[in-house]
């Protein structure tokens, strides 16, 4: 078994036993290339027991989350079918270590997002969409490295996706929208979209350029979660979350227990 493999093999099963483990890096750091290599290898592992990849995540896009966590690059990850959740829908907490959620802005591709095209990227887009990641390290007590996170698939647990507007019916540009994350209609948090690398559609470069690199698929149909507004904040144990974008509506997902076939669709 590789070294990615078996790093593979227990960020899943940590995952999936609700388990958390200890850092991959240790005092000598993997390196990105075998992080992104452990992270397929664990898509893979979702992938042969029937999900279906149906988008992308970037992480560290915004200042806020960056300074939080203490890395300074941008990273890309995989979201699969089983991680999407329906608007007004539940997320389990006790399927999660670490449970946190962060207001976010998502692009749906209308064309294959390509980095060597020249022109606007947003040519390729869709809709856009306020939406909420759920996210969920692996790592005892939330500390990793880059290389770790990565490995993790970018802390990916859940995405929400609020209604689709054209980007023709945008009007305003997306880089300076107000975004608020309410729990039980109280604001526990406020930002921008400007947080997101400065212009939400500097994600759409920055994804393309990530997928290039490190061998993921940009087609038509894909989520992309551009990256978060505000710094992650600890989800409650109950109760509704709710993210508004200023122009793009509301998105909301309600946190609490789930029936055991609504598990298997949010894990």
């Amino acid at each position: 078994m590789t070294a990615a493999s078996a790093f593979a093999a227990a960020l899943d099963q940590a995952q999936r036993t609700v388990s958390p483990i200890s850092q991959l890096a240790g005092d000598a750091p993997i390196g990105l290339d075998r992080a992104y290599a452990t992270q397929h290898a664990l898509i893979a592992r979702r992938l042969g027991r029937g999900e279906r990849p149906v988008g992308v995540k970037l992480g560290f896009t915004s200042r806020a989350k960056a300074v939080q966590m203490g890395v300074d690059d941008v990273i890309i990850g995989t979201l699969t079918d089983a991680m999407r959740i329906e608007d007004g829908g539940v997320f389990d907490p006790s399927r999660a270590i670490h449970a946190r959620v962060e207001p976010e802005l998502a692009f749906l591709l209308g064309a294959e997002l390509d980095a060597s095209a020249d022109g606007d990227p947003m040519a390729a887009v869709a809709g856009v969409a306020p939406a909420l990641e759920l996210i969920d390290s692996r790592f005892r007590d939330f500390r990793f490295s880059l290389d770790d996170v990565v490995a993790d698939n970018a802390s990916a647990a859940g995405f929400v996706t609020g209604p689709w507007t054209s980007p023709e019916a945008l009007g305003t540009g997306l880089d300076n929208r107000a975004v608020a994350l309410e729990f039980d209609g109280r604001q526990v948090a406020i930002g921008s979209t400007g947080a997101i690398l400065g212009d939400p559609r500097r994600a759409l470069v920055a994804a393309a350029r990530l997928a290039a690199a490190h061998g993921f698929a940009l087609r038509a149909g894909t989520v992309l979660l551009a990256g978060a507004a505000t710094a992650a904040v600890p989800v409650p144990a109950r109760g509704l979350v709710e993210a508004s974008v200023t122009g793009l509506g509301r998105v909301s997902v309600r946190i609490g227990t789930t029936t055991p076939a609504a598990k298997e669709e949010t894990a």
